[in-house]
């Protein structure tokens, strides 16, 4: 399959497949249409588009021939990474696929690893629900309250693109459907930053996340800090002197995507405890054309009161070079290391712990 066949078959799969569902089995109001899982490539490592438009180049090298385009959400497999060129750019890294090689900032490493759905809910403090992460590349969403409150959801919908999770963000769930083909539904409504909006996606796209996945990492040890350096946006956390954990991070970029400097986007320099730690946020800010709206931010430690926090990224794979309005994005994985590694520890139920001062594990984020 050469790579505009691929192109073709991605875009026909990204057709939304639109199930009306019956009023006997589910008593949605109006009736809802919802999309069931696309059949994505079956291979154990995928990628995901997460630009527009993207070249696809025929050796890891930014001035080689394109060989194809791919669009955004366009999800192929991930043979390996390796280091290749892109002039002017620290990031060095590309990504071979079967149709050519992929600058990996491009390409959100993401898996197929659809789950059974679950036909009745725990019981919480809340009422009955769960935390769950999208397990797949993306889950096509439908409004169970329209119209949309959210501006993400809003700029979508007038844009003509389906509402989307994409995979490793995490959501509360709170009911579950079953309709008259024996289809499963749940309906997702967030608990922590939500505008309001009530979804619903199908189950498959979603894996419970266990209370035990949740349990502290080195809970007796109190000398513990995180250091964030921003000229090698890295980020180490220390037992003592010890370095227990290092990964790449993305801190907040000092310009604009047309080249205006933006100081008001740099994170924060100094110590800093975090305050409020929450398994999943919707986060807004900015204004317009420097806005941005995200339902599903997993593992958010917060560090400063404006909202600056660490936090998984799933919108950019480009790890290594700043990109933030100021938080540090990290990997997912990342992220949850570190939100199970400091304090404050948060309980499953309700998922968000608030603390006074001195606060609790201190963020150190040095400028040298």
């Amino acid at each position: 399959m050469n790579a505009k066949q691929l192109r073709d078959s991605i875009s026909r799969r990204d057709f939304l497949k639109l199930t009306a569902l019956g009023m006997g089995s589910l008593a949605f109001r109006p009736m809802i249409q919802l999309a069931t899982l696309p059949d994505f490539p079956l291979a154990e490592r995928l990628g995901r588009v997460n630009a527009g438009k993207i070249d696809v180049k025929a050796r890891p090298d930014a001035d080689s021939q394109t060989t194809g385009v791919l669009y955004e959400d366009a999800v192929v497999q991930w043979l390996r990474e390796m280091v290749g060129v892109n002039l002017y750019r620290t990031n060095q890294r590309w990504v071979e696929t079967p149709e050519g090689y992929i600058w990996s900032p491009y390409l959100q490493p993401v898996r197929n690893a659809p789950n059974p759905p679950l036909q009745s809910l725990p019981d919480n403090s809340l009422g009955a629900g769960m935390w769950v992460e999208v397990s797949v590349p993306y889950v096509d969403l439908a409004l169970g309250n329209p119209p949309a409150r959210s501006p993400g959801f809003q700029d979508r919908i007038k844009l003509g693109m389906p509402l989307r999770l994409y995979y490793s963000q995490i959501v509360w769930v709170d009911q579950v459907r079953m309709d008259a083909d024996g289809q499963s539904w749940y309906r997702v409504n967030e608990k922590y930053g939500s505008y309001g909006d009530i979804l619903w996606g199908a189950a498959e796209g979603f894996r419970p996340i266990t209370p035990e996945e949740m349990a502290p990492i080195s809970p007796g040890v109190e000398d513990k800090r995180v250091v964030v350096n921003i000229p090698y946006q890295t980020l180490s956390c220390y037992e003592g002197t010890t370095e227990v954990s290092f990964a790449r991070i993305s801190s907040g970029a000092l310009y604009n995507y047309v080249g205006e400097r933006v100081d008001v986007w740099a994170t924060p320099i100094g110590k800093f405890p975090i305050w409020r730690k929450l398994v999943s946020l919707h986060m807004s800010g900015g204004t317009t054309g420097g806005g941005w709206d995200l339902p599903g931010i997993g593992w958010v430690s917060l560090f400063v009161g404006s909202g600056v926090a660490v936090h998984s990224t799933f919108w950019h794979n480009n790890f290594g070079e700043p990109m933030s309005r100021g938080c540090v994005n990290a990997q997912p994985e990342d992220a949850k290391w570190i939100f199970r590694w400091t304090q404050p520890l948060v309980p499953y139920d309700p998922g968000d712990i608030t603390v006074g001062l001195p606060g609790g594990t201190k963020v150190e984020v040095n400028e040298t």
